[in-house]
């Protein structure tokens, strides 16, 4: 007996979307714990009213297979219509819809283009659309979709492009102007970035920072931790340059570390692996053709064995090799890389619009020795996969910014793998400002990892949290120089932990033990130890005190505009770092954390009293 139309019709209904993806993930082997959460509390917040929010997440962690089962479950959930916003580029377009159709998403997702087919209907069933976040893709999809209700806007690298950098001119850009209008007046916006002070500074879309959503990274993810860890040494190979040499040599002798660790790598697999280099030298276009001389001049001459440079580039090789493994596996390392030489493909990714360029061969490489060259295009949104190399020598002139130098981090993902085979070549200078870079942003991002707390950004002299333009200054506080962290309960021995001791950082340890690490990070007390250049008084521990005398305090939330601590420097002035709990009358507290240096915290005080 066949099935009845109502029988089909409510088959049809049925499909549960969200879970199929996670059994997809699953049954590759992927860990689906850190989607699950973010999706989990990405609903929550939904459920909680909030309608503009952002998940933010490490460079190159997972996002687009999160985004695809978060799109599954807001599709399940009854969102008719999910918006995919990327980055004006055709081909992270193409690569990203490939990834959203491949993993059998129903609906298939479909570009702008196809839908804005006046024969295609939006009347009913369900969508999922990527559009570019150019002005006339968007102008073109509004048209489209001003008559459709309750869409889910899903913004890609959301703090690029999307934000209102006209803020304080009392305009708007062309952009934040299309994406409201997409969004209109009953719509639901989700900021997706690894990079969100943009986001939060400029008060985009008035997202909420308290009920932003993190995606935490897999258990095989290798990130800042790894790459730039600040007291452990390193576990992969960092060569640092002179600040102010360009010579060509070093590029040229990291390509010969790039093919022994390649060849030593595939004989220790016994396979034939395809592995890249990324080149990430400068933004001009004419500068990355002098990049790819070398790369030629190493290439050919290794090819040709009758050429001039053939006896003193391999003698070059041979002894790195030596070097690297040993003389026991230079021959044989050498002699795989004479086997192969001429497997070899070069990549210049120049220019967003350029469709010529073969985006596929250089994510996933398609010779074995696989040279990407690049700059800004390399910068967001591209994954390399069996990336073994990055050489990066342009040093920043001016501040460099932390959202950008942030996306930069290109050998972020899932490293582990092969991390003893990597190599970080890079100025010793832009190393330190990256490093502290990350410091910065991760201890911003600590106090909204909870949902208790606002974020504060940290800038010094050398790096910029965001680009001034885009900072909302009717609603953002510089120069507090304080940092919070979530509320916790107060007692009164907490004053015999802080101050029953001459060892501070034994105190703050046992404070943590106390308090958790929520209110008090273990990252804060790691960057704490490294920066102590008077020793021990380098740490102020001050008496703590309550907020309930301060008339122009929100005494529930433990936060003022102005801030809390004073002049703390007054009172220690050989301290960095100080460190105060404020207190109110239903006994909870905050610990309240300043650094006297030259370093400028930023704060969006907007929905603070």
């Amino acid at each position: 007996m066949g099935l009845s139309v109502s029988q089909l019709r409510a088959i049809a209904q049925q499909r549960d979307r969200y879970q199929t993806q996670l059994n997809r993930l699953k049954a590759l082997g992927k860990q689906t714990s850190c989607i699950e959460a973010a999706v989990s509390s990405a609903c929550d917040t939904l459920g909680s009213g909030t309608t503009s929010f952002v998940i933010y997440g490490e460079p190159q962690s997972g996002k687009t297979e999160m985004m695809i089962c978060l799109t599954a479950k807001m599709l399940d959930d009854g969102h008719r219509v999910v918006v995919h916003l990327l980055n004006d580029s055709v081909q992270l377009l193409q690569q990203n819809l490939d990834r959203f159709q491949r993993s059998k998403l129903s609906p298939a997702a479909r570009n702008f283009s196809d839908v804005i087919d006046p024969e295609y209907s939006l009347s009913a069933g369900y969508h999922v659309i990527f559009c570019k976040k150019n002005a006339s893709d968007l102008t073109k999809l509004n048209q489209k979709l001003e008559r459709i209700g309750d869409k889910v806007i899903i913004d890609d690298e959301a703090d690029f492009a999307t934000p209102n950098a006209l803020i304080n001119k009392g305009d708007v850009t062309k952009i934040n102007a299309l994406i409201k209008k997409l969004i209109s007046h009953d719509g639901i916006y989700i900021g997706v970035t690894a990079t969100p002070a943009r986001l939060d500074l400029n008060n985009t879309f008035d997202n909420d920072n308290e009920k932003w959503v993190n995606f935490p990274p897999h258990e095989a993810y290798t990130g800042q931790d790894v790459f730039f860890p600040l007291d452990t040494d390193v576990q992969f190979s960092l060569h640092t340059l002179p600040d102010s040499d360009d010579s060509p040599k070093y590029l040229r002798e990291a390509i010969f570390r790039f093919l022994v660790r390649v060849a030593a790598l595939n004989l220790a697999t016994k396979s034939d692996e395809n592995f890249s280099m990324l080149i990430h030298t400068s933004g001009k276009k004419l500068d990355h053709k002098s990049d790819k001389r070398p790369i030629d001049d190493v290439m050919n001459a290794l090819s040709d064995t009758h050429s001039k440079k053939f006896e003193s580039y391999t003698q070059e090789i041979g002894k790195i090799a030596t070097k690297i493994y040993g003389p026991e596996s230079a021959s044989s390392i050498l002699a795989y890389i004479m086997k192969n030489c001429d497997q070899t493909s070069t990549v210049i990714m120049n220019s967003e619009r350029d469709k010529n360029v073969d985006f596929k061969s250089a994510t996933s490489p398609a010779a074995m020795f696989t040279f990407v060259i690049g700059g800004n295009i390399v910068s967001r949104g591209v994954t390399f996969d069996n990336l073994l190399s990055m050489f990066f020598t342009r040093d920043s002139k001016h501040k460099i910014q932390q959202d950008t130098y942030i996306q930069r981090a290109r050998m972020f993902g899932s490293r582990k793998k092969h991390l003893p085979y990597f190599e970080l070549t890079i100025p010793e200078q832009l190393y330190l400002d990256w490093q502290r870079c990350f410091a910065f942003h991760k201890l911003a991002l600590e106090a909204i990892k909870t949902k208790k707390g606002s974020p504060v950004w940290l800038a010094d002299q050398r790096i910029a949290a965001v680009a001034s333009s885009s900072v909302d200054k009717a609603n953002v506080v510089l120069d507090k120089g304080e940092m919070t962290f979530p509320i916790f309960d107060y007692s009164s021995d907490i004053e015999r932990i802080l101050h029953g001791s001459n060892d501070p950082i034994g105190s703050l340890r046992r404070l943590q033990g106390k308090i958790g690490n929520d209110a008090l990070p273990d990252y804060l007390i790691r960057y704490v130890q490294r920066i102590l250049p008077n020793g021990p008084t380098s740490i102020a521990l001050h008496p703590s005190s309550t907020i309930e005398n301060m008339k122009d305090a929100d005494k529930d939330k433990i936060e003022r505009r102005k801030g809390l601590f004073g002049q703390a420097k007054r009172e220690s002035p050989d301290a960095l770092h100080h460190f105060k709990i404020f207190y109110n009358s239903k006994n909870k507290a905050r610990l309240i954390y300043r650094f006297n240096g030259n370093i400028t915290f930023l704060k969006n005080v907007k929905n603070v009293g």
